[in-house]
């Protein structure tokens, strides 16, 4: 489609019209208006959606990780692949950049349930991803009592299957994405991006090198954590001195 209803021309106009009907009974009707009102009944509760989100998984993290730095770090790597996502579609859908590759016009305009459904999917899978490395990774702290080691062995035993797991989800969101329907390619393709962007930066790179960064400090702990969430009181098994060399 060359026009979309939450074009900003298109928006612009209907809030001119609500406007010129203040103070009378009329109201407006017709699919773009009635996508406004939707957006702004969605869009306008989110922020305690993703708040919620957020320190529920800050929550369950620092639990199963025995940790607080972990579960933060978590949610704003996934943060960052959610960016991405938005952005690349933003990029081609909104922008128009390689538009031309799926025989689509860029319409100045995300479809408005587009944002919710790729952080619903992207922010499970990511998370998915991002427990399965740092349990083995927490697995082998408590086995050697070295982060370097502990790293090591998590990239070891998980990586081959979160980038396979990762490739295959990309492939199939692809080929949904050569459907003809304009909004299953915004989703497909936004979704595709977002989790090769996340196995490959985010979970190769990213999160190993962050870890070696902060050393010990990823199983800090306050004590009044560990009372708060009814964990024992035992603290990680000592670093070797050579793993912060």
């Amino acid at each position: 489609p060359a026009i979309d209803g939450a074009a900003p021309g298109i928006q612009g106009i209907i809030n001119r019209s609500n406007d010129a009907l203040t103070g009378t009974e009329a109201t407006l009707a017709g699919v773009p208006a009635v996508d406004r009102d939707f957006v702004h009944a969605v869009y306008g509760n989110f922020p305690y959606v993703l708040a919620f989100v957020l320190i529920l998984t800050l929550i369950l993290l620092a639990r199963a990780f025995r940790s607080i730095v972990l579960p933060i770090k978590a949610a704003l790597l996934n943060l960052v692949s959610l960016a991405a996502a938005f952005g690349i579609v933003v990029f081609i859908f909104q922008e128009g950049h390689g538009s031309s590759l799926w025989n689509i016009t860029a319409t100045q305009a995300i479809t408005a349930w587009i944002p919710l459904m790729i952080f619903a999917f992207l922010y499970g899978l990511s998370m998915d991803y991002e427990v399965f490395m740092l349990s083995r990774m927490r697995e082998a702290y408590d086995e050697t009592g070295s982060t370097d080691r502990a790293i090591e062995l998590g990239l070891a035993r998980t990586g081959k299957l979160v980038t396979s797991a990762a490739l295959i989800l990309m492939f199939a969101f692809l080929v949904l994405s050569s459907s003809p329907g304009f909004e299953i390619k915004e989703f497909a393709i936004g979704l595709a991006a977002g989790i090769i962007f996340d196995a490959t930066v985010i979970r190769a790179l990213l999160v190993p090198a962050l870890m070696r960064l902060l050393g010990r400090a990823n199983w800090w702990m306050p004590h009044w954590t560990r009372k708060a969430l009814f964990l024992p009181g035992r603290e990680p098994l000592p670093e070797p001195a050579t793993d912060n060399a």
